[in-house]
């Protein structure tokens, strides 16, 4: 089939054509939800049919659009929440200032520590702290460095737009300079109380290249392969800056388990270092929440409750979901996300208790339950539309299969099917290929025999 003839055939699924440019180049690998991009969302609150990634739910989005509204205003925290697969849309709303835990039933089981340790550090991951400090400081783009023969003392020259400065500074401040690679240039500041010297643009652009054009037409022509260009600072040299540092509780919690360095906050949360997992003790914890109290009331710091998401919860045992509840009353409680796809099935840990989801009765009271529709046959084509185009495939005309799991598994084998077969578009004959070589869910668990063998090769 020519090229003509495969852009003028009709699109599969009354979708969107996916884009011309060819990705058979591409080797990343797609997620499978890379295509959700937030909930969809209009400014009043409403969804429509298809946004952000998303094929119908209208309904599960909007309630997962009043929970966002909640979080973000502080409303929801201790709270959980039940739903399936809308978790990852909620994250994106969110944004990157609020911390947002993921992690799956199954990590708790461990050799290294206790189920529940593993439980209260993912809490501890999911409440920010906000810290605010005011900060007396040098900062300007740097038009000299030279230090005396003897690095008895090193000259630095900061310019703003404001006005220039040169310094007379302490050789240890050479040595940080060096430590950061700082060159002619480069946009520093330099805190005047600890001597800490910061890089705000790793990147030297010679003036002669300022001089013929704008700095940020200059940045934005050229590839720089470095950081965001920062233009020149605007008030003085001297300054008094406000700085502000987003760190997580589980953060203090291991840089006190391992401290090094100076005893207040800032050097504490400076010594954070990677190594093998170990458990913080209760006291250290609230060593930790009383120090974090203190900077709060003084309003130094705020705290920012985020978003625990466990999915295949139904794989903790009645231990997890008993200790799941304490967390979940505990004064500083992020909210809780819960995700699975059990129906009634046993609580692990028991022999008797069945409940739905397989979370206990008393845990899944506390939920609010995010209510989720099934898929039409429409919307299970739309969807799988949407995955080709993200994989850059094209699909011929034809009905989607009703299995949404199922249709999704086998695009890129079909893909495969119709490259051997010189097209450039997935036909509905490669799909029916691909159902002789391949069983859906539901196929497979009919081949079944009573006695729990398989009988597939009968």
């Amino acid at each position: 089939m020519s090229s003509a003839a495969s852009t003028s055939a009709p699109v599969a699924h009354n979708a969107v054509p996916p884009p011309l440019a060819n990705a058979a180049g591409r080797s990343s690998r797609i997620a499978p939800h890379s295509h959700i991009k937030g909930l969809g969302l209009a400014a009043d609150g409403s969804a429509p049919s298809d946004g952000s990634g998303f094929i119908g739910q209208s309904n599960a989005r909007e309630a997962c659009g009043v929970i966002v509204d909640l979080i973000k205003s502080r409303k929801f925290s201790g709270r959980a929440l039940l739903l399936t697969a809308l978790a990852l849309a909620v994250s994106h709303e969110l944004g990157a200032k609020v911390p947002f835990c993921p992690m799956v039933g199954s990590e708790v089981y461990s050799t290294e520590v206790k189920k529940t340790e593993v439980l209260a550090e993912a809490f501890r991951r999911a409440i920010g702290l906000r810290i605010k400090e005011t900060k007396d400081v040098y900062e300007g783009e740097v038009t000299e460095l030279t230090p005396d023969r003897t690095v008895s003392h090193v000259i630095v020259g900061l310019k703003t737009v404001k006005g220039t400065k040169q310094l007379r500074m302490d050789p240890s401040i050479y040595e940080a300079i060096l430590k950061e690679k700082i060159v002619v240039g480069d946009v520093i500041y330099i805190e005047h109380d600890s001597g800490a010297v910061k890089v705000r643009r790793i990147l030297f652009i010679p003036h002669f290249f300022l001089a013929s054009a704008a700095p940020d037409a200059y940045a934005s022509s050229y590839d720089l392969e470095a950081e965001t260009y920062v233009p020149l600072p605007k008030d003085q040299v001297h300054k008094h800056k406000e700085l502000v540092q987003d760190v997580t509780l589980g953060d203090l919690d291991a840089a006190n388990a391992r401290p090094q360095g100076g005893q207040d906050i800032m050097s504490v949360m400076g010594s954070l270092v990677k190594s093998g997992r170990t458990e913080v003790t209760d006291k250290l914890r609230r060593e930790v929440n009383k120090v974090v109290k203190g900077y709060v009331d003084q309003g130094v710091a705020e705290v920012v409750p985020g978003v625990v998401f466990i999915d295949e919860v139904h794989m903790l045992d009645i231990e997890c979901f008993t200790y799941l509840n304490a967390l979940l009353e505990s004064p500083m409680a992020p909210t809780v996300i819960l995700a699975t796809n059990r129906g009634n099935s046993l609580v692990r840990g028991t022999t008797d208790i069945v409940s739905p989801h397989g979370i206990p009765v008393d845990l899944l009271d506390r939920c609010m339950i995010v209510k989720t529709d099934g898929y039409t046959r429409e919307q299970v084509g739309k969807v799988v539309q949407l995955r080709a185009n993200v994989e850059g495939l094209r699909l011929g005309p034809g009905r989607a299969r009703p299995d949404l799991r199922y249709a999704l598994q086998l695009l890129t084998p079909a893909s495969i099917l119709a490259a051997l077969a010189g097209r450039t578009q997935i036909e509905a004959e490669d799909i029916g290929e691909m159902g002789e070589l391949f069983l859906d869910a539901k196929s497979s668990a009919a081949l079944i025999g009573e006695d729990g063998g398989f009988q597939g090769g009968r």
